[in-house]
């Protein structure tokens, strides 16, 4: 039982709320309740938050991409350099490493993650004897953490738009559609070992990286599920595709792929006004990753159109140059607001900007993930987290501005608790096995950064 002093619910907020679970979802909510023995004392209970977009090996190279080379950087620049740091992980690194990632995620407020792994194989490109030796760790790591796990293997055939050969360091990341779905049907294995709530999507990279006819077959052959990919980033992608196949991703991808609700579109930064439309309208979620799109120059989201289209957004963190949940949430908004020169933006006609981020975020990752979560309901996996009001950036706000105070004013330390299909990770603003976890991720870093 979890006894909380307010909880966000569906209908609005509520008081003195008790909260039962039972094999990870949610069992009985009450309202106007005393405290019995026995129960988790918290103080403000929220829906938590999936992280829908993440590439956890690439949380080892923060920090080493931020000096500017002679010339101008850019995004094409920056996977250079994430190229040739690839060449040098081991397994047992991409497995500390990812363990690590998780419990940053899970102390800043996410209790799910949508791991979009295109690391596969050996550096060179030679398969390991088990097609899923990289799923496994990665299953490993979130095994060990109680994260709830949609794992993405990811289909890269190409080394550019127009079925381009792959480059040397995007050789650990190929795979043409036989080996792609067995590779698929491994993880189902492995992933088969985790709790219930975890699962196993798919992620066509991007149609830079695939071609329509591969495409078409890995979707003929996924039954259900998720499937991700990142759409219109960058400029020269939408010009790369453009000039190949006679339209824009987004108007490529809604006109010859069935875009449902089980759909992701990662970034789809650059949109024309149509295209926002009708991507709202497909009931695919726009998965929104503001730190590493600020990061890497790619630009804002049309928010404020795609909102007034009824779409659904989540957020994910990407490269993981940084975990924050709250970060994730205010750059969103700040990025539509420097772009618009006006405040508030991020909300229909009118309302609490951070209510809209926060609820609409978890609502959405939570579809984007395939978890029945986004919201404190009876049946709905038991994704909590616990805030703390009472904390200086909080105290002096009304319940209904506390999301508001949340998303603008409060950083990730105001987290107390975290449940991931009602598994309590995170315990007094800790995980319960932060010690173990920084051991191995500090030994793995020591290791790696002496190869580089």
């Amino acid at each position: 039982m979890i006894f909380a002093k307010q909880a966000k619910l569906p209908n609005g907020w509520a008081s003195n709320v008790r909260l039962s679970e039972a094999d990870g979802r949610i069992t009985q909510i009450e309202v106007d309740q005393s405290p019995q023995a026995g129960d988790v004392q918290i103080d403000t209970l929220l829906p938590a938050l999936a992280n829908l977009h993440s590439h956890s090996f690439q949380r080892a190279m923060a920090g080493m991409t931020e000096y500017r080379m002679k010339g101008k950087d850019s995004f094409w620049t920056w996977r250079e350099l994430m190229y040739r740091f690839t060449d040098h992980l081991s397994p047992e690194q991409v497995e500390a490493i990812a363990a690590f990632v998780f419990l940053e995620m899970q102390e800043a407020g996410y209790a799910g993650v949508g791991e979009f792994h295109y690391l596969h194989h050996q550096p060179g490109g030679a398969p390991y004897d088990d097609l899923g030796e990289l799923s496994a760790r990665i299953a490993a790591a979130a095994a060990q953490t109680g994260i709830g796990l949609t794992h993405l293997p990811v289909l890269y055939t190409y080394g550019g738009a127009g079925q381009q050969a792959l480059q040397a360091g995007q050789a650990r990341f190929g795979n043409e559609v036989d080996r792609f779905n067995a590779l698929v049907a491994r993880a189902k294995v492995v992933i088969a070992d985790l709790p219930a709530d975890c699962r196993v999507g798919i992620a066509p990279h991007s149609l830079r990286a695939t071609s329509p006819e591969d495409l078409k077959a890995v979707l003929a052959a996924h039954e259900a599920g998720p499937v991700h990919i990142h759409i219109a980033e960058q400029p020269k992608e939408v010009a790369d595709i453009k000039e190949w196949l006679d339209a824009r991703p987004v108007e490529w991808l809604l006109a010859n792929a069935d875009v449902t609700t089980d759909w992701c579109l990662i970034h789809a930064t650059h949109m024309t006004a149509d295209e926002t439309a009708n991507m709202a309208r497909s009931g695919a979620v726009a998965g929104l990753c503001p730190v590493t799109e600020a990061n890497l120059g790619d630009g804002p989201f049309n928010g404020p159109d795609y909102l007034n289209a009824g779409g659904a957004f989540g957020v994910g963190s990407d490269s993981n140059v940084l975990i924050s949940l709250t970060e994730e949430l205010r750059t969103l908004e700040y990025s539509q607001r420097l772009r618009d020169f006006a405040r508030n933006v991020m909300v229909v006609e009118e309302g609490s900007v951070g209510d809209t981020l926060y609820s609409g975020a978890a609502k959405g990752g939570a579809q984007a993930l395939g978890r029945d979560a986004g919201e404190i309901a009876a049946g709905n996996w038991a994704d909590l987290v616990a805030v703390d009001s009472d904390a200086p950036a909080l105290c002096a706000l009304r319940q209904d501005q506390l999301l508001d105070g949340l998303v603008f004013a409060a950083k990730d330390t105001v987290v107390t608790d975290v449940w991931s299909a009602g598994r309590h990770a995170v315990q007094s603003g800790r995980h319960v096995k932060r010690d173990e976890i920084t051991a191995a991720y500090r030994s793995a870093m020591q290791s790696l950064t002496a190869a580089l």
